[in-house]
């Protein structure tokens, strides 16, 4: 079985020889430069009226190192480059995609409902950081009860080592985890073990080192919207609909040529199109028109707006557009329970957080319309109780929360135990499939910390910015303090941020380990077989006192899940007692109808 996204960007490999094709639009020529036994060949290139520049080379093949010359005074490589070995200053390389042989011709991926996502950073999950790392972590993952693993962004960034949203080759994986063929064998193996592959894309921005597009195809840009990053990708100005298509191709590209099972969007809510439809809507639509015929595809969206349109169902309960949301509510209100922290953008949820998580568990979003404190008074969010709960992707930690805290630390650095414990299992057994974020299972004591590696003139301007940026926390307002913010830019701190996969064997690591293994196993054994087809408006819930909580689900097979929990520091009473089957309590739970403080209990009624 062999894999190969046509399209009209990059390179393809023909009878002829290698096609190449770059959009240039602002440059008058453009040179292709072939390596040719250590020296560049010059090749002039046609151009048309619309901005394209190709030429199909006899001589070129798999494996050829190339760049650009553009209007003889600037060298770029490839924007669609499946491969940059030498890192995003230098040449491209011909890739031939069919010469990777698949082994997993009869995967067809996996309902979403038995999703439980293991997010990764591939540099830091192991301590080699490569792909084919991951492939020996892949049987741990599955024992724990993961069901899909989510791969932070891949695209080739500046330097050694990134979160990844600071990619500028998106059809290209970082030469620091692998060869292309090296990511395919990761998604090949996993799917052969039954694990689904998601990844993370970057569509709202390039990063900042490395982004040649501005000199030759500034049309990819727009001053006319603008975001955190700067001007806005033109998706909908004059030219858009070469960028429209770049990011669609993009798209279909991960899933079809590498596999993947799914995508999720990265921070959707600065990407500004004011056009119909929607660059989102028209992904989606290509997506599920192209490989989403043939086997489960998922689109996941990180979307600040709460805007329940794109997560919209049809008659047959599949969605439209987008399967998932990752819920930043859900988190947001988590932590706020679990550490009293309240600033930032905690605020919105510090005056009674026990019904905003209430609102999340049976509703969705907590803010579907409301005002927002931390925005000024904005209203925030759209209705989303009528979606399912399946459309809400819970966790208490990923890569963002952890890593935009000042030291990186994770929850478990934060927490008291009791506290976790009963959260933990509040979000494992709930309906809504849950993300861990890697390490988190064994309550992993390192912290996981901001990092890049750019040049020295943005390296400072990094450094200096991200200690800037928390002069705002009055804990942070000594300046000596403010100095002790780890380096972005600083080895040590990537290397920090390691998981050390030791601490399995140790205690209390080895504690939390079995902890998330048996709720994992009964959310599969009990929970899951129950939710396909669900429907919105399934829950209903009641607020018992400030920090009790009860709530019922109803499933298509007519049964009942219900808990029970206490989530504050006193007793609660006025809990009733279902004659249910208990399939789950905290340590610390008593029967009677005064829930002690931090606990938690499940029933199922398997024939309501």
């Amino acid at each position: 079985m062999k894999r190969v996204h046509r399209m009209s960007f990059g390179t393809n490999l023909t009878a002829d020889g290698v096609h190449f094709r770059l959009w240039a639009p602002a440059a008058q020529h453009v040179a292709l430069l072939l390596d040719k036994n250590g020296s560049e060949e010059s090749i002039s290139m046609t151009s048309s009226t619309d901005g394209w520049f190709e030429r199909i080379v006899p001589h070129a093949r798999s494996g050829s190192r190339y760049r650009y010359r553009i209007d003889d005074k600037l060298n770029a490589p490839d924007p669609a480059s499946r491969y940059n070995p030498d890192d995003v200053h230098a040449p491209s390389q011909v890739i031939d995609p069919s010469a990777y042989v698949w082994k997993d011709s009869e995967w067809r991926g996996r309902p979403w409902e038995t999703a439980v996502i293991y997010e990764i950073h591939v540099g830091a999950f192991t301590s080699e950081g490569t792909f084919r790392a991951v492939v020996e972590r892949l049987d741990y993952l599955i024992a724990l009860g993961v069901t899909a693993i989510e791969l932070m962004p891949v695209a080739d960034f500046p330097g050694q080592r990134n979160w990844g949203y600071d990619g500028v080759l998106q059809f290209a994986p970082d030469s620091s985890y692998g060869k292309p063929e090296d990511l395919k064998y990761l998604v090949d193996t996993a799917h052969q073990k039954g694990l689904m592959v998601f990844l993370d894309v970057v569509y709202n921005h390039f990063g900042p080192e490395g982004n040649y597009l501005y000199a030759y195809a500034p049309q990819f840009f727009t001053e006319r919207h603008h975001t955190p990053w700067g001007a806005a990708i033109n998706f909908d100005g004059e030219s858009s609909r070469v960028v429209r298509d770049f990011f669609i191709h993009n798209a279909l590209y991960w899933l079809e040529e590498f596999h993947f099972d799914g995508l999720r969007f990265d921070a959707v809510h600065a990407i500004v199109d004011d056009s119909t439809p929607h660059i989102l809507t028209e992904l989606a639509e290509a997506v599920h028109a192209g490989p989403g015929q043939e086997r489960h595809i998922h689109l996941m969206l990180e979307n600040d707006h709460n805007a329940s349109q794109y997560l919209q169902r049809n008659e047959a309960s599949q969605p439209h557009w987008y399967t998932a949301q990752w819920n930043d509510d859900i988190h947001h209100v988590t932590h706020v329970l679990a550490t009293d922290e309240t600033d930032g953008y905690y605020t919105d949820y510090g005056d009674r957080p026990v019904a905003h998580l209430l609102r999340c568990l049976t509703q969705g979003f907590a803010y579907q319309g409301e005002k927002s404190p931390f925005r000024q008074g904005e209203n925030r969010g759209e209705p989303s109780g009528g979606l399912p709960l399946t459309a809400f992707i819970s966790f208490m930690q990923n890569h963002d929360q952890v890593g935009n805290r000042a030291f990186g630390e994770r929850l478990a650095m934060l927490a008291d135990p009791t506290v976790l414990r009963a959260l933990i299992a509040v979000i494992l057994l709930a309906p809504s499939p849950p993300l861990l974020f890697m390490g988190e299972e064994f309550a992993a004591n390192q912290p996981f910390q901001f990092f890049c590696n750019f040049g020295a003139d943005l390296a400072d301007a990094v450094r200096e910015g991200r200690r800037k940026e928390f002069a705002q926390f009055a804990r942070f307002s000594d300046p000596a303090r403010r100095e002790s913010i780890p380096d972005p830019n600083d080895v040590a701190t990537f290397e920090r941020s390691k998981l050390d996969w030791s601490q399995i064997a140790t205690s209390p690591h080895d504690a939390w380990l079995t902890l998330y293994k048996t709720l994992l196993a009964l959310r599969h054994r009990v929970i899951v077989p129950r939710l396909a087809n669900m429907q919105g408006g399934a829950a209903e819930g009641t607020l018992i006192g400030e920090h009790g909580i009860c709530i019922r689900w109803h499933f298509g097979d007519s049964s009942v899940l219900t808990l029970n929990a206490n989530l504050g520091d006193a007793s609660v009473p006025g809990f009733a007692q279902p004659t249910d089957e208990i399939i789950y309590a905290t340590e610390n739970f008593s029967s009677g109808n005064v829930m002690t403080p931090w606990s938690a209990v499940w029933y199922i009624n398997k024939s309501s």
